[in-house]
């Protein structure tokens, strides 16, 4: 469960509807969870106004903004706006939460004899991935700085945990065949057979 999420897109009057007369229409916003990068849709409380990259909160109890979380959206669903604001909000939470993305470079491991977690990111082959391996066997990293230095070709680790997670979401509800693996994001529940 999300207890704080981002806003992606604030719209005062909610979806646009062919046909639908705007009196009727009720505020909405779209958001990113700060834990697992769940798309949420979000309906505000009266009279509360919303900024792009605000922080809420949504978890039980007391909420100042958030009158209640809609629904999980799919990355098909997010607005336009909220599709460029994602890719930066992304960012702002992997820098957020420096420590926890760095055990990720310290800790992952194979997944198979053929493939390694490492490898799931975005530009990592067999060298890149040995590379990683090697420089945390003198030392665990630290920081963020410290993969760039002592790991040459790792320029942005930021990026690269970044445009993981996007792909994870762009993947959504369809992820078998397209997204066997997740590392950062959280699966959505398995669809009920009918």
């Amino acid at each position: 469960m999300e207890d704080h999420a981002i806003i992606l897109d604030y719209l005062p009057l909610g979806y646009v509807k062919e046909g639908a007369p705007s009196f009727k229409r009720k505020p909405i916003a779209q958001a990113v969870g700060t834990e697992e990068f769940t798309l949420l849709e979000l309906i505000p409380k009266e009279r509360v106004q919303l900024d792009i990259h605000e922080r809420v909160y949504i978890g039980p109890g007391k909420r100042d903004e958030i009158a209640r979380v809609n629904s999980r959206l799919k990355y098909d669903k997010l607005t336009a706006t909220a599709k460029i604001e994602l890719d930066y909000v992304i960012e702002e939470i992997i820098k957020e939460k420096e420590e926890k993305f760095v055990e990720f470079f310290n800790d992952a491991g194979p997944i198979s004899t053929r493939l390694h977690q490492l490898e799931l990111l975005p530009g990592i082959g067999k060298k890149h991935m040995w590379d990683i391996i090697n420089a945390r066997k003198q030392a665990k990293f630290s920081s963020f700085e410290d993969i760039k230095n002592r790991v040459t070709m790792l320029a942005e680790p930021v990026k690269l945990i970044a445009k993981r997670v996007h792909l994870e979401l762009e993947a959504g509800e369809d992820r078998k065949g397209k997204m066997k693996y997740i590392l950062f994001t959280r699966p959505p529940k398995p669809k009920k057979p009918k």
